[in-house]
């Protein structure tokens, strides 16, 4: 599966941002993925921000985002979203969306069992 990802910015402190993960050129369909958002920032390891199960789209998140960002799917648009609100600067990133299939709920977080990777979108949150 190829992923592309979309929305990133420059936004001010307290405002908002919508990424979109879009999904192509797959055998499977795409419900059958499960997907993740990760971020990364330079000289640090990519860090697990938000991820969405295969099987209905349990989500989780971590905890430096709990409570301000959401993660959905659109399987019918090939697209998962990650709506970001409450921005802080130290969100700054660039942000990489990541599927492979049917992932057990221990391997969402881990960059390493995802298969497939978008580009990244940067996002910068400054005044």
């Amino acid at each position: 599966v190829q992923l592309q990802a979309s929305g990133g910015g420059l936004v001010q402190p307290g405002g908002s941002l919508r990424l979109s993960c879009a999904a192509s050129a797959s055998g499977r369909r795409f419900s059958s993925y499960s997907l993740g958002w990760f971020r990364q920032t330079p000289g640090k390891e990519r860090e697990f921000v938000a991820a969405i199960k295969s099987n209905g789209g349990s989500t989780y998140y971590g905890d430096a985002v709990k409570g301000r960002f959401t993660m959905s799917r659109d399987n019918g648009k090939n697209t998962a979203y990650l709506q970001m609100n409450t921005l802080k600067p130290e969100d700054t990133a660039v942000y990489y969306c990541a599927a492979d299939s049917a992932l057990i709920t221990s391997s969402l977080f881990n960059p390493d069992r995802y298969g497939y990777w978008g580009q990244g979108t940067q996002v910068t949150v400054s005044s």
